[in-house]
C-alpha cells in the first residue's frame, strides 16, 4: 500500500539567494495554476501553440527513462504518473524550486514513495543521494534566465549526478528560428514580457552546441516550436 502522506521536502541549502527571475518563473505555480495546469498546457498549448502533442513528449519521456531517475523542474508531475517505468518499483527523487510543485507531484506519484528536495538548479548544490541512470528537465530551460549558454550552467551541476552512461533528457519551448502560430507568438511575449518564460533568444544551435561541449552523445528532435534533447555520458 502506498503510503498515507508524502515524504516531506528537504530544502538544500545553496550558496547565495535565487536570481529574482528564477524566482519569478517559478512563483507562478501557486495550487491554483498547477490545479489547471494539465488541461492549460498538457490538454491545450502543447497542441494548439507549441504544435508538440502531449504523446510526443511522454513517448520522449518514457524512451529516455530509467528506474533510478531524478526529476528537475517537476511541474505537476503528470509525465512521471503516466510514463511506463522499465521496473515496477522504481526510484524517484524530485527537485524543484517551487514546494508547490514539489507537494503536488510527490502526492501524485506517491506509490514510488518518491524523496522531494526544494532547490535552485542554476545554483552548485548537492543532495545526499546515489548518482541516477536518468534525469529529466521538461519545460523547464525556457523558465530559466539568460539564453542558453547562460542557463546550461543547470546541466553541469546535474553531470555529476549521473552514473557512467546516464542519460539527461528533456523539452524546452524554442524562442527563435521556428514559425510560430499567431497563438504561440502572443503567448511567448506575455510569458517572456511577465518573466514566467525567458526564452526569446534560445536557438535550437545554441541547445545543440551546449549538449555536445558536454555529452558524448546527443540525441535532438524539433516538433513545433518545442526541442526535444538527450545527453548521454561515455
Amino acid at each position: 500500500m502506498p503510503p498515507e502522506a508524502p515524504d516531506p521536502i528537504r530544502r538544500v541549502d545553496q550558496a547565495g539567494r535565487p536570481p529574482t527571475r528564477v524566482g519569478m518563473g517559478a512563483a507562478v505555480y501557486n495550487p491554483l495554476v498547477l490545479a489547471l495546469y494539465d488541461a492549460m498546457v498538457m490538454g491545450f498549448a502543447n497542441h494548439h501553440a507549441w504544435r508538440c502533442p502531449t504523446r510526443t513528449l511522454l513517448d520522449w519521456f518514457e524512451g529516455h527513462v530509467s528506474s533510478n531517475h531524478l526529476d528537475v523542474g517537476v511541474g505537476t508531475g503528470y509525465h512521471l504518473d503516466r510514463c511506463r517505468f522499465p521496473s515496477d518499483t522504481p526510484r524517484v527523487v524530485l527537485a524543484d524550486l517551487n514546494p508547490n510543485s514539489l507537494r503536488k507531484t510527490a502526492r501524485r506519484i506517491r506509490r514510488y514513495q518518491p524523496r522531494s528536495y526544494q532547490l535552485d538548479v542554476l545554483a552548485p548544490f548537492a543532495i545526499p543521494e546515489e548518482p541516477f541512470g536518468s534525469i529529466s528537465m521538461n519545460y523547464l530551460l525556457h523558465c530559466l534566465p539568460g539564453r542558453i549558454p547562460v542557463k546550461a550552467v543547470a546541466f553541469d551541476h546535474l553531470l555529476p549526478l549521473l552514473n557512467p552512461g546516464g542519460t539527461l533528457f528533456g523539452s524546452t519551448i524554442l524562442g527563435v528560428g521556428r514559425e510560430l502560430t499567431s497563438v504561440a507568438r502572443a503567448s511567448l511575449a506575455f510569458y517572456n514580457r511577465v518573466g514566467v518564460m525567458n526564452n526569446a533568444g534560445d536557438s535550437l544551435a545554441d541547445l545543440e552546441r551546449c549538449l555536445q561541449s558536454r555529452f558524448s552523445r546527443v540525441e535532438l528532435r524539433v516538433v513545433g516550436s518545442v526541442a526535444l534533447f538527450s545527453g548521454r555520458l561515455a
